[in-house]
C-alpha cells in the first residue's frame, strides 16, 4: 500500500535561473560601463596632449582646463539636412595621490564637460555651472527648511499667496544668516559664506530661549 503525502510535502523551492533578457541587460549594461571607461581614457589622454590650461592646485593634483568643438548634424521636419556647431568645455581632474601623501597605483580622472553656446571663457563657463548648483541648494532650502513641498490647496490664488509669504520669510531669514556668519553672536565650527535657514532658525529658537 502506498502512503499518502501531505501536497506539500512534495513542493521545494528553487532558485529559479534570471531570464535570459535580464542577463543579456547586465551584459550589455557591463559592455557598455567598459566602452564609457575606454573613451575615457581615450579622452584623457587627447586632453593632456592638447590642453595648455594646466594647474596643479597641490601635489600630486593637476587639472586640465579648456575647450573644443564638435558638429552636430541634424534633419529639420522638412527634411532638410543641416549642422551647427557647439562648444565643449572640459574640466579634467587628474588625482595621483591623496590631500596627505597617500600614493595611488592608478590616477584617479575625474572629467567633466559642459556643453554651450556662450562666448565667455572656459572658466566663466564651469563657474556658471557650480553656481547652477549652489541655485539648487536654495531651492532644496526653501522646499524643506520652510516645509512648502507640497502646497497646502489645490486653489491657484491660495498657493500663490502661501509661496509669496514664503519668499518674505526665506528672505528676511537670509538677511538674517548673511548678517552673522562668522560673527560672534552665531559662532560656526568653521569659516563659512552662507549659513542654511535651518540654522538661522535654530539660532533664533537658542537666542530666544
Amino acid at each position: 500500500m502506498l502512503a499518502a503525502r501531505h501536497p506539500r510535502a512534495s513542493l521545494r523551492r528553487r532558485s529559479a535561473p534570471p531570464p535570459r533578457s535580464s542577463r543579456f541587460s547586465a551584459t550589455k549594461s557591463k559592455l557598455f560601463q567598459l566602452a564609457i571607461a575606454i573613451r575615457e581614457k581615450e579622452w584623457a589622454e587627447n586632453i593632456r596632449s592638447w590642453c595648455k590650461d594646466i594647474r596643479e592646485p597641490r601635489e600630486g593634483k593637476n587639472v586640465y582646463v579648456g575647450s573644443t568643438h564638435k558638429d552636430i548634424f541634424y534633419t529639420t521636419e522638412d527634411g532638410e539636412h543641416k549642422s551647427i556647431c557647439n562648444r565643449i568645455v572640459y574640466e579634467m581632474i587628474e588625482r595621483n595621490s591623496s590631500p596627505d601623501g597617500q600614493l595611488f597605483l592608478e590616477p584617479e580622472i575625474e572629467l567633466n564637460t559642459f556643453w554651450t553656446n556662450l562666448g565667455e571663457s572656459d572658466q566663466d563657463i564651469i563657474d556658471l555651472y557650480h553656481a547652477h548648483g549652489e541655485c539648487e541648494q536654495f531651492h532644496s532650502e526653501i522646499k524643506t527648511d520652510m516645509g512648502v513641498e507640497r502646497l497646502p490647496s489645490g486653489k491657484f490664488d491660495t498657493n500663490e499667496l502661501v509661496l509669496e509669504l514664503t519668499m518674505i520669510a526665506y528672505n528676511i531669514l537670509r538677511m538674517l544668516g548673511q548678517e552673522t556668519v562668522n560673527q560672534g553672536k552665531a559662532p560656526a565650527k568653521r569659516i563659512v559664506s552662507r549659513k542654511r535657514i535651518r540654522t538661522v532658525i535654530q539660532n533664533i529658537i537658542h537666542f530666544a530661549s
